[in-house]
């Protein structure tokens, strides 16, 4: 994961920069808007704000959806929601894991409020953002190889697995209020 952090991550912040340099209005704006707005943006960033702008954006989230201390099942309202949604925890595991390792090459798995304010699963392509499509992503799973292939090689199935172990369900379920 350090590599992945200070190197892929570091990676997207830098070529956004870079991307955004003779642009100095959009410098000041969060990645967030940028990202929720793309078709606004002048033709000669759209695509770098999308690729870097998204991958920055993505793993800045991906970091704060895991901890040390995490694992488990969420609580409260969300396993509420979560098992209205889905049928029960178990149902909406299974679905995430599909559409996991469903992404084809690379990109990201992830649980998102739509704009009717329902849970759903989506997969988004390379480092695109579920942001982009107006839906709040409030848990994420990076499945593009650089985030497994050094412990796990091939077996992206194993790397899901793991994953599960990790997720900070507090900040999903921070996330998730913030978005209703």
């Amino acid at each position: 994961m350090k590599i992945h952090h200070d190197k892929h991550h570091q990676g997207y912040v830098n070529k956004l920069n870079n991307a955004l340099q003779n642009h100095e209005e959009l410098m000041e704006k969060p990645v967030e808007e940028l990202l929720a707005n793309l078709p606004a943006l002048p033709d000669e960033v759209r695509d770098g704000v999308r690729k870097f702008g998204g991958g920055h954006y993505n793993h800045s989230l991906f970091w704060r959806f895991m901890s040390p201390d995490g694992g488990g099942e969420p609580e409260g309202f969300l396993k509420e929601e979560i098992d209205g949604m889905f049928g029960s925890f178990e149902e909406f595991q299974a679905e995430f894991n599909e559409a996991a390792g469903g992404v084809f090459g690379s990109g990201w798995a992830w649980l998102v409020v739509n704009e009717e304010g329902g849970l759903e699963v989506v997969q988004t392509a390379n480092q695109d953002s579920p942001i982009s499509d107006k839906k709040v992503p409030i848990l994420g799973l990076d499945v593009w190889e650089h985030a497994y292939y050094v412990k796990y090689r091939n077996k992206r199935g194993s790397y899901i697995d793991a994953w599960w172990n990790v997720v900070n369900w507090d900040e999903v379920a921070d996330r998730f209020d913030e978005a209703r």
